[in-house]
């Protein structure tokens, strides 16, 4: 079942330059960044309790992040739904006619299980789906 909502993903053309923006500009404090090796990214995480924002950023420039940015440029990616049972929430939006970007879900950042639904889907909106660890 879908619990919350997880975190707005930011797509960022220089990583440092937009956490540094978060942190001294807007003043959120940082929780710290990540490699995603599985998704090709790197992300870093602001606490917006009971949400939190997400700058995703090209890991060593490739991947899925990469070719958004050369397409589009920086901007809003996608929203994350916090999952408590993602393998059931997942067979569920399938029989309802949804399609997803992987057959099953992934690692992802923090552990989490991940997986998109198309964006043609939700009204060109991409949408993840995660589930944290059980112990998170």
């Amino acid at each position: 079942m879908i619990t919350g909502l997880d975190h707005i993903a930011i797509a960022v053309p220089d990583f440092d330059k937009a956490i540094k923006r978060f942190m001294e500009d807007f003043g959120l404090e940082f929780e710290g960044a990540e490699d995603v090796e599985a998704a090709q990214t790197s992300t870093a995480f602001f606490p917006l309790p009971p949400t939190s924002i997400e700058l995703v950023h090209p890991l060593e420039g490739r991947g899925p992040i990469a070719k958004y940015l050369e397409k589009k440029g920086g901007g809003l990616h996608h929203i994350c739904f916090r999952s408590d049972d993602i393998e059931a929430d997942v067979a569920r939006l399938k029989e309802k006619g949804y399609q997803f970007l992987s057959e099953t879900p992934n690692p992802g950042a923090h552990d989490c299980l991940t997986i998109f639904i198309h964006p043609k889907c939700c009204d060109g909106v991409l949408i993840e789906l995660n589930q944290p660890p059980a112990d998170h």
